[in-house]
C-alpha cells in the first residue's frame, strides 16, 4: 500500500479493528498504537527512500503462567501471548537480498543466494534471519527479498521472549508473502527454534516460539518435543478484574550463565539415577519412594529441584483445567503454590554467587506489602535476575505500578493484555 495513503488510513481510524485485537479498544491506546505505527512507517521512509509500497506486520511477546522450568524436562507449561509486540514495515521486491534495520540495534543485510551457516553471525539478528529462510527454502519456499524497519516494545532481558517475537515476525512475514500462509503455527514455532539453535547459536526450547506464534493462552505438552501438544484456552482477566503486570527488577543477567545450566544438568542427574535422560521419563511415585537412597548420590537441591519439577508439571496441567472451568481462585491458590516452590525448591530467586542482589526477593517482598500477604505473585521465566510477575486487582493496580515504578525506577512495571493472535499481517 502507498505509504502516504497508508499514513492516511490509520489517521482514519480504519486500522482500529485490527488493532483493537492486539492491544486493545480503549481510545488511548488505539492513538498509541496509530501514532506507533505511523512513526515506524516514517522511519521506513527515511531508512529506504526508494520504497513506496509497504504492509505491516506484528508479532507478540509472551509471559509465562504456569510451569517453571518444567518445559526442558519435556513437561508441561501455561503461557500466553501479550500486547508487547515487535512491529515491522515491510516492502518486497525480486532483487534477492533482505535488508532489515530493526531500532535500536542498527541494520542487517544478507544476500539469499548464500544460506550457509555463518560463524561470524551468530549471536546477531541476521543470523536469524538467514536460519529462517533458510529452512523455509529446505521446505522447498522460494523467498524474494523485502526490505524492512522493525521496532519493538518487548524488551530485551524483560524475560518476555524478545528474540522468539522477532523469530515469529520474520517467519510470518515470509509464510504470509512467500509461503501463501501454508506453515501452520507449530510450523513457525519450530523453524524459529531451527534459527536460533542452529543459526543463532543458543540452545533454546520450544516453549518461547510456541506461544509467540500461537497467540492467546496456551497450553503446550513437551512430552513429544518433535511435536509437542498444543491447547489454546480463553480466560479474560481484566473482565474478572485483574491485571497482569510484570516488574523489571533491573538486575543483571550477566554471568549467570552457570546458574541457568545448573537447573536442567542437576534435574537430569537425578533422571540419570533411573536410567533415563529426563525427568519426565521418570515414574513420579517411585522417585519419590527413592529420596532416601538418592541422598549422598545426588545433590541436595537437584533432589529439591526434582521435586518441584513433578509438582510443577502438575501444576501447569492443573492451572489449564482451572482457567478452562472459570474457577479463578481455584487458579490463583496453584499460582501460589508454584510460586512457592519455585522460591523453596527450585531456587532461582537469586544466584548464589551474587547473595546481596535480591531484586526479585525485594520485588515479591513490596507486592505482598501492597496488594496483601494473599498476592497472586511470583518469579518469571527464567529468574536469578530479571522479572516478577503479579496478578493485581484493577482497582489496586494504579497504586501498585506507581510504587513499583517507585522502587526500581520509572517505566519498570507495566500491565499486560493477553493477545489472542500470534504473528499476523495488519491491513486496512
Amino acid at each position: 500500500m502507498n505509504i502516504q495513503f497508508l499514513l492516511e488510513a490509520i489517521d482514519a481510524g480504519k486500522t482500529d479493528n485490527p488493532l483493537g485485537i492486539l492491544y486493545g479498544t480503549s481510545p488511548e491506546v488505539l492513538q498509541t498504537q496509530r501514532l506507533r505505527y505511523q512513526r515506524a512507517i516514517r522511519r521506513f521512509a527515511e531508512i529506504f527512500p526508494g520504497r513506496d509500497d509497504v504492509q505491516l506486520f506484528s508479532a507478540p511477546g509472551r509471559t509465562e503462567i504456569g510451569g517453571n522450568h518444567t518445559d526442558h524436562q519435556h513437561g508441561c507449561a501455561l503461557a500466553a501471548a501479550v500486547n508487547l509486540d515487535v512491529i515491522a514495515v515491510v516492502a518486497f521486491h525480486d532483487e534477492g537480498v533482505i535488508r532489515l534495520y530493526s531500532e535500536g540495534h542498527g541494520s542487517d543485510e544478507l544476500d539469499l543466494s548464500d544460506l550457509s551457516i555463518h560463524e561470524d553471525e551468530k549471536g546477531r539478528s541476521a543470523s536469524m534471519i538467514r536460519g529462517i529462510v533458510a529452512r523455509f527454502a529446505e521446505m522447498g519456499v522460494k523467498v524474494g527479498g523485502f526490505d524492512a524497519f522493525s521496532t519493538s516494545d518487548v524488551l530485551s532481558g524483560s524475560g518476555l521472549s524478545s528474540s522468539a517475537a522477532f523469530e515469529t515476525l520474520v517467519g510470518s512475514i515470509i509464510n504470509i508473502k512467500y509461503n501463501d500462509c501454508k506453515a501452520n503455527e507449530a510450523e513457525i514455532a519450530k523453524i524459529g527454534q531451527y534459527a536460533e539453535n542452529v543459526y543463532f547459536g543458543k540452545g533454546s526450547g520450544l516453549l518461547d516460539q510456541t506461544v509467540c506464534s500461537y497467540g492467546g493462552f496456551v497450553f503446550i505438552d513437551f512430552l513429544d518435543t518433535e511435536k509437542p501438544y498444543v491447547e489454546k484456552y480463553r480466560f479474560d482477566f481484566e473482565q474478572a478484574g485483574y491485571n497482569l503486570c510484570i516488574t523489571d527488577t533491573k538486575g543483571s543477567h550477566s554471568d549467570l550463565t552457570e546458574d541457568y545450566v545448573a537447573v536442567p544438568s542437576e534435574m537430569r542427574s537425578v533422571a540419570r539415577e533411573f536410567g533415563k535422560d529426563y525427568l519426565r521419563e521418570v515414574d513420579e511415585f517411585l522417585f519419590l519412594r527413592s529420596i532416601p537412597s538418592l541422598h549422598g548420590k545426588c545433590s541436595d537441591r537437584a533432589i529439591m529441584r526434582a521435586v518441584h519439577y513433578f509438582k510443577e508439571n502438575r501444576r501447569a496441567i492443573d492451572e489449564a483445567q482451572a482457567l478452562d472451568n472459570g474457577d479463578l481462585d481455584r487458579f490463583f491458590d496453584i499460582y501460589r503454590q508454584s510460586a512457592a516452590s519455585s522460591a523453596n525448591l527450585l531456587q532461582n530467586h537469586y544466584a548464589n554467587s551474587k547473595p546481596t542482589e535480591q531484586g526479585i526477593s525485594l520485588a515479591i517482598m513490596m507486592s505482598h506489602l501492597i496488594l496483601g500477604d494473599n498476592a497472586a505473585v511470583r518469579v518469571h521465566g527464567g529468574g536469578f535476575a530479571g522479572t516478577i510477575q503479579a496478578f493485581v486487582p484493577v482497582f489496586k493496580t494504579e497504586e501498585y505500578v506507581r510504587k513499583m515504578n517507585a522502587l526500581f525506577g520509572a517505566g519498570s512495571c507495566y500491565v499486560l493484555r493477553i493477545r489472542p493472535v500470534g504473528g499476523v499481517e495488519i491491513k486496512v
